[in-house]
């Protein structure tokens, strides 16, 4: 068996981590960039570029190469910080590149406000140029122009993302500088956040996990002051920068963002509604398992382990190989591209002390490459979300070819690749398994994502939406914004849990990210909607490869809803396509309860 790094390979893009002189030098130019585009961006005149606007397709192309050096730079920094919590050079880097990006939203609103003015003839002129007419790229500059028309005046404008760098930016960043000194003590030794999370959710002693759960808690409850002034300011940050731009409504923009109307997310959410029952019977019968009457928080994605069964363990090679046999059975093309993540070292997944916790994929738009970073723990989870992360970089495999504004695509379709390649191989398990034992194990590792989907992200989604509303009038201690969270959590679990996690708000790195609000509901959107490319593929005769890819590529060219009437011939917009996919899943759920009907 090939033997594969545990360590990601970041030297080949620049050498010397944060003391790298690459890329300072790389940042130097990105700098230089910036300010020749600005100038040249002031100095153009729409009016005299008509009718073939040549220039135009000239300050395209210069704000690509200055959008992969973000990509590039960025992405690095990110890695070595993730990697190195403990790297305090890092936060300098993140610094300058907040500086920068301040300096090319400068100039970018000198461009959109200027792509705004151009007169409905000379625009209609522009969108037959060669550069509007490559793939996508006219649907992403009307993007442009409808959302310049918000823009406030260039002054105010560069006001705002100056205030930014040391505001709305910099209070995501303080979130990162407080969870890199959280270390636990356990068992004789100092965890890190990432490896406690990994043993307290995972570890088949049920002991083990409710003491971890009790320190956790007090982990975060200890420092959850600091998290609410953190969560606070940058929230009260974008709802005053909505309010200074006309927007009242808090999922307005995320919306846009993810470029989907609110009818499909309340079909979605409604759907989801209806069907709760199913999934808390589930859990409860998962509790009974563990010889609990109701389902405890820490427990929700414990193993399953009944009879003689051993639990079966992956190293990471072992995964490797897994997964890229399981995706040469639906896609040769996503294995040979596994395949070549894994030989040129693309993936941190080391279980060490100093790492952040989670895992993400990150694209490098210079080298179009990507990274992916994670805490390997040997589990079939740890496969899952292995192959979920390199589901991501395969959306961005087939997408590096296009025009940059084209690959822009927005995190609910992100989603829709990674779980895409993580059913393949939650599949692929429960049809190796050799005994009703296992079968069970892997039908639990299977719904605990779906229960995640429909019930812990909702309650995200629900605490958000109400600390939105809450935040637009008044600052929130941390003993309110803990209510709420507990509130959400009983509103989406219906009150079926014998315990919660009411701190969960302040462990969670997506309520702090400054670039994508609402990090939650895409996730739910991205799983139902990859359920039903997974049930298309299986009734599709021929290549279904090309057609999946295809749609890939669109991900960026066309609303939500356009994406699916298009490849899936669904409307979104009805309950019908939500509880399709819902269906699915509740198949699942009658087979682990059949099957778990003589273990109560």
């Amino acid at each position: 068996m090939t033997n594969y790094s545990l360590n990601w390979d970041l030297e080949a893009i620049f050498p010397g981590g944060s003391n790298s002189p690459e890329l300072q030098a790389r940042l130097a130019l990105l700098k230089d960039q910036i300010s020749a585009y600005e100038t040249n961006v002031t100095d153009w005149q729409p009016a005299t570029d008509y009718p073939n606007f040549k220039l135009f397709a000239e300050l395209i192309a210069e704000s690509e190469v200055i959008e992969k050096g973000f990509s590039e730079t960025g992405s690095f920094i990110n890695a070595v910080q993730s990697a190195d919590v403990h790297d305090k050079k890092t936060n300098t880097l993140f610094g300058t590149l907040h500086s920068l990006s301040t300096l090319f939203s400068n100039a970018q609103l000198i461009f959109i406000k200027k792509l705004t003015a151009i007169t409905d003839d000379h625009w209609s002129a522009l969108l037959q140029t060669e550069v509007a007419l490559q793939a996508g790229v006219a649907f992403n500059l009307e993007e442009a122009r409808r959302d310049g028309k918000k823009l406030l005046s260039e002054a105010e404008e560069n006001i705002i993302n100056h205030l930014s760098v040391d505001g709305f930016n910099a209070w995501s960043s303080h979130y990162d500088t407080i969870v890199s000194s959280i270390e636990i003590e356990y068992g004789g030794e100092t965890l890190s956040a990432g490896q406690t999370f990994n043993k307290m959710m995972g570890d088949p002693d049920a002991q083990v996990r409710k003491e971890l759960f009790t320190i956790w808690e007090k982990t975060w409850a200890d420092k959850a002051p600091i998290f609410a002034d953190t969560l606070n300011h940058l929230d009260g940050f974008r709802i005053t920068n909505n309010h200074l731009h006309g927007i009242d409504d808090h999922l307005e923009k995320p919306l846009q963002y993810n470029r989907m109307k609110k009818e499909t997310l309340d079909a979605m959410w409604g759907a989801i509604t209806e069907n709760k029952p199913f999934f808390i019977d589930f859990l409860t019968r998962k509790a009974q398992l563990f010889g609990k009457e109701k389902m405890e928080w820490q427990d929700q994605d414990a193993p399953i382990i009944l009879g003689d069964l051993k639990e079966k363990r992956y190293s990471f090679d072992e995964a490797a190989e897994f997964i890229i046999e399981n995706f040469a059975k639906f896609s040769p093309k996503m294995a040979t591209f596994a395949q070549k993540a894994f030989e040129n070292s693309w993936i941190e997944a080391e279980d060490r002390p100093g790492k952040r916790p989670g895992g993400y994929c990150t694209g490098l738009g210079e080298s179009q490459e990507s990274r992916i970073f994670m805490t390997y723990g040997e589990s079939i989870n740890e496969v899952a979300t292995l192959a979920h992360e390199l589901g991501h970089a395969f959306h961005s495999e087939v997408m590096w070819d296009m025009p940059l504004m084209s690959q822009d695509y927005a995190m609910n379709v992100a989603e829709t690749a990674s779980t895409f390649a993580e059913l393949i191989v939650a599949d692929a398990t429960l049809k190796s398994a050799e005994t009703k034992e296992e079968k069970i194990n892997l039908l639990d590792t299977k719904m605990q994502n779906a229960t995640a989907m429909f019930m812990n992200i909702h309650a995200r989604f629900i605490f958000e939406n109400n600390f939105y509303t809450a935040r637009k009038d008044n600052v929130l201690t941390d003993e309110e914004i803990t209510q709420l969270m507990l509130e959400a959590q009983k509103e989406s679990y219906q009150d079926s849990l014998a315990t919660y996690h009411p701190h969960f708000w302040a462990s969670k790195l997506h309520f702090f990210i400054d670039s994508v609000p609402f990090y939650n509901f895409p996730y739910t959107f991205g799983y139902l909607f990859s359920n039903g490319i997974y049930a298309f593929a299986q009734q599709t005769e021929g290549n279904f490869e090309d057609q999946y890819i295809a749609l890939l590529r669109d991900t960026a060219s066309m609303t939500t809803e356009e994406l699916a009437m298009k490849h899936l011939n669904v409307d979104l917009t009805k309950p019908d396509f939500w509880q399709a996919g819902i269906d699915i899943v509740k198949k699942d759920i009658a087979d682990f309860m059949a099957l778990t009907e003589d273990y109560i």
